[in-house]
């Protein structure tokens, strides 16, 4: 019965948002370490350019920690935070965005399923029409910690 309610409630999800763009992409192969640091790069360029500080987190496409930047000062629940968002967004192939966009529209069935983060800032890395992982940034107001992941999601795309 819990697995019905948890496939249900992620279709209501991929059907509910535009975000949901991943959802029927198939996993690939983990992303290797050194993919994780160009990704990472990227995403603390957008951070510095924000003047921001934060932490940013890369799960492989098994939702295992791959890589963890914690710029000096950034508080130390962003730690949790951003693997947490990293592991969600991998998980739904979708941005956290989309989970949060569902919950604000009053779809708080959401929150019953494990590992849910509805926060902006999980984005999924798309490599050749495969998830291959995830990043997340946590530190600063949700747009921004979005807006901070997407840049380095972006950076995987030719």
């Amino acid at each position: 019965m819990k697995q019905t309610f948890i496939k249900l409630s992620l279709a209501a999800l991929a059907l509910g948002s535009a975000n949901a763009f991943a959802q029927a992409m198939p996993y690939g192969a983990p992303i290797s370490l050194e993919q994780a640091k160009k990704v990472v790069q990227a995403a603390s360029a957008e951070m510095h350019a924000k003047n921001l500080t934060m932490t940013i987190a890369v799960v492989d496409s098994g939702s295992n920690l791959v890589y963890l930047e914690r710029a000096n000062q950034a508080g130390i629940g962003t730690i949790d935070a951003a693997i947490g968002k990293a592991k969600a967004a991998n998980g739904i192939k979708a941005p956290t965005a989309a989970i949060e966009e569902q919950v604000k529209k009053g779809n708080l069935s959401l929150l019953g399923i494990p590992g849910a983060f509805p926060v902006e800032g999980g984005v999924p890395l798309v490599l050749n029409g495969q998830v291959i992982g995830a990043i997340a940034a946590s530190g600063a107001m949700p747009p921004d910690d979005g807006a901070v992941a997407n840049a380095g999601a972006k950076s995987l795309q030719p």
